[in-house]
């Protein structure tokens, strides 16, 4: 089965990629996640990881050495180990900022934005069990990556949960989804070039005669990884914005994750006013 996420009518959904972050506000914090939503994020974005001891933190895997200055995974740590670090600022020197834990943004977030579950696919079953106890089943997004086992996964511990996969290139796995028991909602379309099937118009129209969505990245985590054909985030900000945010938009796309929030609701509300 599949549930569409409502959003506004004539526009795309905006989430913010870790909240709003920049100069002493570290992302993927609760700072930052409240800054997105005064700044207007439809959807809040997230990752998850857990410490050695089974509690949810909110973090991204992989980034200890940059974020905390932290020499270890957090995996390998205890809960009262991990809430002893603070993240670092832009130049690197030390904040008051601590790791949040994913029932302290859960209740932040609760009746005011959607809540896009990152990393999801390391801990469906304790994420969702956690999704439950605050009774956010219709306001979050959970997401994988594209695998039979993600599939079963979620089909196993979160069949109540929206769901989206992370797609590459070419989407093989709606036709099957839309049938399994699973709240699927569309996909997070990952495309190198416009000749992608991903933001092809026919594509974006057979989805949303389905009643699926489609999630665009303007980010860019990694220049090495294109994600939306260019049409991002630096150059949008670097006075391109027709090329960047303006094509995605016009493309049909239903949701844009963006690292600039506040500037992309300015650009369209421009683009409203000229109209």
């Amino acid at each position: 089965m599949y549930t569409k996420i409502e959003g506004p009518v004539g526009r795309p959904l905006l989430a913010a990629h870790r909240g709003v972050c920049g100069a002493n506000i570290p992302c993927n914090t609760l700072t930052a996640f409240d800054i997105a939503v005064r700044q207007g994020a439809d959807i809040v974005e997230l990752d998850v990881t857990k410490s050695s001891d089974g509690e949810l933190f909110i973090f991204h895997p992989g980034m200890e050495r940059i974020q905390l200055y932290f020499p270890d995974r957090l995996q390998r740590n205890t809960a009262a180990r991990i809430r002893e670090l603070r993240y670092v600022n832009c130049d690197c020197s030390p904040t008051e900022l601590g790791l949040a834990t994913l029932d302290e943004a859960l209740e932040l977030l609760k009746g005011r934005c959607v809540v896009n579950i990152d990393k999801f696919w390391m801990n469906p079953q304790e994420i969702a069990a956690c999704v439950r106890r605050h009774g956010m089943q219709d306001s979050v997004l959970v997401k994988t990556n594209a695998t039979e086992e993600d599939f079963d996964n979620v089909e196993r511990y979160a069949p109540d949960l929206p769901f989206m996969p992370m797609v590459f290139e070419k989407d093989a796995f709606s036709e099957r989804l839309v049938r399994r028991n699973m709240r699927y909602v569309g996909v997070e379309a990952l495309f190198s070039t416009e000749q992608s099937e991903l933001c092809s118009p026919a594509y974006l129209e057979r989805m949303h005669r389905q009643g699926l969505m489609v999630w665009s990245n303007a980010i860019v985590y990694d220049y090495r990884s294109v994600l939306s054909a260019g049409h991002n985030d630096d150059i949008s900000i670097a006075g391109r914005e027709d090329e960047g945010w303006g094509w995605l938009i016009d493309r049909g796309f239903d949701m844009i994750q963006t690292d600039w929030l506040m500037a992309l609701r300015q650009y369209m509300a421009a683009r409203e006013a000229r109209a």
